[in-house]
């Protein structure tokens, strides 16, 4: 584990931890390519009590603004912002608040269903340091999502 509370393991995933709470974590893992314009992966939520994963989130080149771009620019607000910025997928909502004393709070949300009326949906809420943290998470995340993969062909 790294100082900033990102893992870097030999199989392309990314968990990130609550700085405060080490059981409390997302895991981004399992990337497959569905075809030459998207990727997908699996992301896991983990706290006391609570444990979801959804294995179909995906991400396309045409999406309005990649995840990455997000956390990129969150990692460069640094100094904060007022209210709440929020990106989303298919099946992923992550909305960040600036917190005082420079951290980020991220709130990740799993939807599996977004038709139906019984759906249920599971919120993880980690607390990264807004620069470096943040930018190392972003950092990971783009090594993580546009990494070239041997099956991808």
């Amino acid at each position: 584990m790294t100082e900033h509370g990102l893992e870097h393991l030999a199989s392309p995933e990314v968990i990130v931890r609550h700085q405060d709470d080490p059981g409390t974590q997302v895991r981004l893992c399992d990337r497959y390519f569905p075809d030459e314009h998207g990727i997908g992966f699996a992301v896991e939520i983990r706290a006391d009590g609570l444990q979801a994963r959804l294995d179909s989130i995906e991400t396309w080149v045409w999406d309005h603004k990649p995840l990455t771009d997000f956390l990129d620019g969150l990692a460069a607000d640094f100094r904060g912002w007022d209210g709440e910025r929020t990106w989303s997928t298919n099946h992923l909502v992550l909305r960040a608040v600036f917190n005082s004393g420079g951290h980020v709070a991220l709130t990740w949300t799993l939807i599996p269903w977004t038709t139906r009326q019984d759906a249920w949906e599971a919120s993880v809420t980690t607390w990264l340091e807004a620069g470096e943290e943040m930018s190392a998470l972003a950092a990971d995340l783009r090594e993580f999502l546009t990494a070239e993969d041997v099956a991808r062909g």
